[in-house]
């Protein structure tokens, strides 16, 4: 019996011991891959890399770095590694039936990086939402929309979508649209249109912008204007057009579909 008890309290002790140096080595290992993360964040070697790049290396690294740990505290608690590796092995279909979807989204992050459809700050539009890409994780995708909100696609479906891509070339066309009443000179509607193209410094001489007559309807005459800017300067081009044609027409008494304009007072 006293040797019994004696057994006991060595298994305890031992036990113990390992219990109480795997959980200081999760403070630790915890603590240090923190700050090595935190370090590599800031070295100047991932600097020289694109932004989107730079943060799938060190959310890989995070990954593999926690995996190094795990297995070393099941190391340390005595498990033998063989054990662990044939457990693993006969679970391994099982695991991978469950983790399909995470392998996927891991495998569609590493072709995104390859290939690079888009980086972070580009704007698309992708697995029905648009935002602003934000980072790409090993997993997912984090985008923001123009309201702030944060979308998490993951991957995988990324890999499988259309990607639109507004932010990947220099320039933008802006197409605006315009119905003027029938009875209108459609020269004296297109001049009106260049005139405000003209008056806008955001608008750039080549392509040449382009004032035509689309379609005529029951309504009306559809004139379009398409004008070339910088992709940055999409937005405030066509609001500013929009808002220069449209004082253009009210203040030249242009007739609208419906009825004639209340003449602007001069």
């Amino acid at each position: 019996m006293e040797e019994l008890m004696k057994n006991l309290t060595d298994l305890g002790s031992n036990a113990g011991g390992r219990l109480l140096f795997a959980l200081l080595v999760l403070v630790v290992g915890k603590f240090v891959i923190s700050k090595f993360v935190h370090l590599a964040a800031k070295s100047k070697s991932l600097d020289r890399l694109e932004m989107t790049v730079k943060l799938f290396v060190l959310s890989f690294v995070k990954i593999g770095l926690w995996v190094v740990l795990i297995l070393s505290i099941i190391e340390i608690m005595g498990v033998p590694m063989t054990s662990v590796v044939a457990v693993l092995a006969s679970a391994g279909v099982a695991v991978g039936l469950a983790l399909q979807g995470a392998l996927s989204n891991v495998c569609g992050g590493i072709m995104i990086i390859i290939f690079r459809p888009f980086k972070a700050g580009d704007y698309i539009d992708a697995a029905g939402v648009q935002g602003t890409v934000k980072a790409v994780t090993i997993v997912y995708t984090v985008l923001v929309t123009v309201d702030n909100k944060r979308i998490t696609i993951p991957n995988g479906s990324l890999m499988n979508a259309n990607v639109i891509n507004y932010s990947a070339e220099d320039t933008r066309r802006v197409d605006l649209s315009f119905t003027c009443g029938r009875e209108e000179s459609p020269d004296r509607i297109q001049e009106l249109l260049m005139e405000a193209v003209r008056e806008n410094a955001m608008v750039l001489d080549s392509p040449e912008p382009f004032a035509r007559i689309s379609r005529i309807t029951e309504e009306g005459v559809i004139y379009e204007l398409r004008v070339w800017c910088k992709t940055d300067c999409y937005w405030p081009v066509y609001h500013d057009l929009t808002q220069a044609v449209a004082e253009r027409l009210i203040s030249e008494n242009i007739q609208l579909p419906g009825k004639r304009i209340i003449e602007a007072k001069k």
